[in-house]
């Protein structure tokens, strides 16, 4: 099936590994012109060039060096954005006796500064597409919260109200806002628990384990292009009639049925 991606411009923050990366090579292979961005130079560079490809360096918590990522990534494609994906993040294991006010004020800094910076700067280039659409790349943990990650199952919860928010806010303005929750998802994170837990179990039967204590359905973790599947999903013209919804993409973890 044609996505009706193909010659149209996307905005992919936190994309030079992981899901966003996965992100960025699947819109590319749509044929799609693709915008990324990270904070580490090196990382960038890793991903390799490609005429349809822009990267640079930013941290989503400037306003102004969002802006001015997004305004350039928009000159380098025609003045086009049809499309913004929310994926800059990161988690922090911590429970509540061992968090500080810091860490509170940092988490919830990074994840709504994470979603409103790039959306403020991209606004007015989506209200332009005829099939704009926000796909911002949340976890469960905003659904089924966990006390290992107090500060971080708090503000993805906040990032899956708000996105319900601009669905309804941005509708008149032809932007579409969805939610993709992921669960555990393979990434080098997991690789080096892995070999910092000097268990002796090969990487597969370790992830087994990870799988059964964790209550995932398919018995092991998910796959960075499985979640990228579902995010380029939701920003295809087909899916125009998607709006304020949120896809688990999870092996089919679950504590309850919303």
């Amino acid at each position: 099936m044609d996505l009706g991606l193909a010659d149209r411009t996307y905005v992919v923050t936190g994309g030079s590994s992981g899901v966003g990366l996965a992100t960025v090579r699947a819109l590319l292979d749509e044929g799609a012109n693709v915008a990324t961005c990270g904070r580490d130079a090196e990382r960038l560079k890793r991903i390799g060039e490609h005429e349809r490809l822009f990267t640079a360096v930013c941290d989503v918590r400037d306003a102004t060096a969002v802006r001015e990522f997004v305004d350039s990534a928009a000159e380098a494609f025609g003045g086009r954005v049809d499309g913004l994906v929310n994926n800059a993040g990161q988690s922090r294991m911590k429970r509540l006796d061992d968090t500080t006010a810091d860490d509170w004020r940092d988490e919830l800094e990074l994840k709504f500064a994470g979603v409103l910076h790039p959306l403020q700067a991209a606004r007015g280039h989506l209200k332009s597409s005829d099939a704009a659409s926000v796909v911002n790349v949340n976890a469960v943990l905003a659904k089924q919260p966990e006390t290992r990650l107090i500060t971080t199952s708090a503000a993805r919860a906040g990032i899956l109200n708000l996105s319900k928010s601009l669905a309804q806010e941005l509708a008149s303005d032809g932007i579409r806002v969805n939610s993709v929750c992921l669960g555990l998802v393979d990434t080098g994170q997991w690789t080096r628990r892995h070999a910092a837990a000097n268990s002796g179990l090969s990487y597969e039967d370790w992830q087994a384990e990870l799988a059964a204590d964790r209550g995932i359905a398919l018995g092991r973790l998910g796959r960075a292009e499985e979640v990228a599947y579902a995010i380029v999903s939701l920003l295809s013209p087909r899916a125009s009639y998607i709006t304020g919804t949120s896809i688990d993409v999870c092996g089919g973890v679950g504590r309850g049925i919303l």
